[in-house]
């Protein structure tokens, strides 16, 4: 009996992580400077063939969309909002409304006025949702640490 125990948790647990490794998004991060005193940190995503993830513009009652949280810093100040491309436009109707989403991928663009010479990094965490024709999966968090460069 022990052993049945022993198989069935084993089995458990292996398919329990093998549900949350699912993931059809790779992010990237890079950023340049555009003179002595500002820079623009890129946040991009790569995404699976068939999936799309979510504009930072979707109105309430729609999917999770894609937000940036930057973390407060002495060294760098935000200047404006998070910029993206046009966004595919669509209606869809799990959610009964017109939505913006990206597929194959996305670049995000943050412009960042730098505070001090020693600036070192724009750190703070994203969250998205990936959807495909036929499912959507729970909303993920992914933290950040973007080297600004000398």
């Amino acid at each position: 009996m022990k052993k049945i125990l022993l198989v069935i948790t084993a089995l458990m647990i292996t398919f329990g992580a093998k549900a949350q490794v699912e993931s059809h998004v790779r992010w990237s991060y890079a950023a340049k400077k555009i003179s002595a005193t500002e820079a623009v940190v890129l946040i991009k995503a790569t995404i699976d063939q068939g999936w799309h993830i979510y504009s930072q513009n979707v109105a309430d009652g729609g999917p999770v969309k894609t937000s940036f949280t930057f973390t407060p810093s002495k060294e760098y100040a935000l200047v404006g909002k998070t910029a993206e491309p046009k966004p595919i436009s669509k209606y869809e109707k799990v959610f009964s409304m017109n939505v913006g989403y990206f597929e194959n991928s996305v670049v995000f663009q943050q412009k960042v006025k730098l505070k001090s010479t020693k600036a070192a990094a724009v750190k703070g965490k994203l969250e998205f949702m990936t959807c495909n024709d036929q499912k959507c999966l729970p909303p993920d968090e992914v933290e950040f640490s973007i080297p600004l460069g000398k």
